[in-house]
């Protein structure tokens, strides 16, 4: 039925078409030798706009006739496809071919009423092309994870599905994949310094929280995670814990130590990270230490306590499977020093003597600052460093593959036999900000859970630093809420 209406259409507007051009067949009269002037300015003007525009549909012609009157207009959309389109444009074209024949010889006594519009896209400003940045007044926080589902995936699914097509395409044919560094096994030089520089941060980081803890009190919930720097702890009800039920979510404050504050994200060790995997009865032959070190490590720091193997030569893969990975070297015995007990938070706080009242602002500055550092060079090294992260359990491995310990518990760890979901990792898994309430006056009274969204929250270095005489950071603003006046219990209900 629609390809009926359609030909009746078409048959309408052809007759239509017809019509309109035989009012230009020339007459017997001929004219006189103004209009002949006239006619050939006009025919002239019109060619100059036809070679301007020539087949392209950027041109949008409207003409007309004394008797008859014909519309053509011809979208400048390529992707737009129509039959009765496409014939409207033949039409067209039909047309002005037509009054290019008019142009030799053959002269006819009116002129016809003939406007043409020629369309163009106008220029893309380039002015206004990027974002305005802006910053907002107040900043939520990234959302807490269910702990009952696997985590999302940091690349999307859809680009690793791509990837992983054109690598088994390219294995069927026999070709192998094509790797830089340091996917190859070798190191990129041009990173060296970053690591370099993030391990010095991240001494400088663990010395002045030990400093700054003898001086700042921290405060840890017995039973669950949360961290709270102050004083006293706050009056939030916000505890998960064992028996949160019957203290009504109210936390257990404890002394705080740097555990608490620096997370203690440790991955294995290896000599050869593109050598032999992890085994689960292995495990205990591979030392664990930071992650932040062992990334350090693999960029290219030269640790004598924690020796890696640099390659000369690159691997060679085809597809996942390991063609050539160079013959297998044994793990040289580490030297055993006092050095790297600075790279670990294991008992700093006793080997770490309390600050000068005087230096305390500027051994805040200092770490805060080792912070933005750490966390800027981690960022960058894991751009080009493959890190892995369960998607069940804070588990971290640094490497092209994750390790076979069986050591998960989380979500469904029955159905895989207790082996990690191996997957990219975020800078927030390897280096976890580890949020905490930001407390506008230390001195005052303790935080309320009825006044809660009044408050803000911020990375809980950032707050030790801050309430120790540091100046807040710009991005740190809007987390904290700064702007948000705090109203006491009687008006809270009144705000809208």
């Amino acid at each position: 039925m629609g390809a009926y209406c359609t030909h009746i259409i078409n048959l309408r507007f052809s007759l239509t078409l017809k019509n309109s051009i035989e009012d230009f067949e020339p007459k017997k009269s001929f004219p006189t030798p103004d209009q002949k002037i006239l006619n050939r300015q006009a025919f002239a003007n019109m060619e100059h706009v036809l070679s301007l525009g020539g087949p392209s549909p950027t041109i949008t012609g409207s003409f007309s006739t004394p008797k008859q009157h014909i519309q053509s207009n011809v979208s400048c959309n390529w992707s737009y496809q129509s039959r009765f389109l496409q014939f409207n444009d033949i039409s067209s074209s039909l047309f002005f071919d037509k009054c290019r024949q008019c142009t030799h010889g053959i002269h006819r006594p009116q002129t016809s009423r003939t406007s043409i519009l020629a369309c163009q896209t106008p220029p893309y400003n380039r002015r206004y092309s990027k974002k305005r940045i802006t910053h907002t007044q107040n900043t939520d926080l990234p959302p807490i994870l269910s702990k009952s589902k696997k985590k999302p995936y940091p690349i999307p699914l859809k680009k690793i599905l791509q990837t992983s097509r054109a690598d088994r395409k390219l294995a069927e044919k026999g070709i192998e994949k094509p790797l830089e560094a340091p996917k190859n096994g070798l190191i990129v030089p041009e990173l060296v310094p970053v690591a370099y520089e993030v391990l010095d941060a991240w001494k400088i980081l663990i010395k002045g929280l030990s400093q700054l803890l003898h001086v700042i009190p921290v405060h840890a919930c017995s039973e669950c995670s949360e961290v709270h720097v102050g004083q006293t702890g706050h009056d939030i009800q916000s505890c998960h814990g064992t028996n949160s039920a019957g203290r009504r979510s109210f936390h257990l404050w404890v002394k705080g130590s740097i555990n608490d504050i620096l997370i203690p994200t440790e991955s294995y060790h290896q000599y050869d990270p593109f050598g032999t995997r992890i085994k689960h009865e292995t495990r205990f032959d591979y030392d664990r230490i930071p992650a932040i070190v062992e990334l350090c490590i693999q960029a290219g720091v030269e640790l004598p306590e924690y020796p890696s193997r640099r390659r000369t030569q690159p691997i060679r893969m085809m597809g996942k499977k390991v063609l050539d990975r160079g013959a297998i070297v044994e793990a040289p015995k580490p030297a055993h020093s006092d050095q790297i007990l600075e790279l670990d938070t294991h008992r700093a706080l006793e080997r770490v003597p309390p600050p000068e009242e005087s230096d305390v602002v500027a051994i805040a500055q200092a770490t805060l600052s080792a912070y933005e550092k750490v966390r800027w060079g981690v960022t960058k090294l894991m751009r080009k460093y493959t890190v892995k992260a369960c998607g069940y359990c804070p588990e971290v491995h640094v490497g092209p593959w994750g390790h076979n310990a069986k050591l998960c518990g989380e979500f469904k760890h029955q159905w895989r036999d207790g082996k990690h979901g191996w997957q990219d990792a975020t800078v927030d898994e390897v280096f976890p900000p580890n949020y905490v309430w930001h407390v506008r006056d230390p001195k005052g009274p303790p935080l309320k859970s009825s006044l809660q969204r009044f408050y803000g929250k911020v990375p809980v270095v950032v707050e030790i630093c801050v309430q120790a005489g540091a100046p807040v950071p710009r991005k740190y603003r809007p987390m904290m809420r700064l702007d948000v006046v705090v109203p006491d219990n009687e008006e809270a209900r009144l705000v809208a």
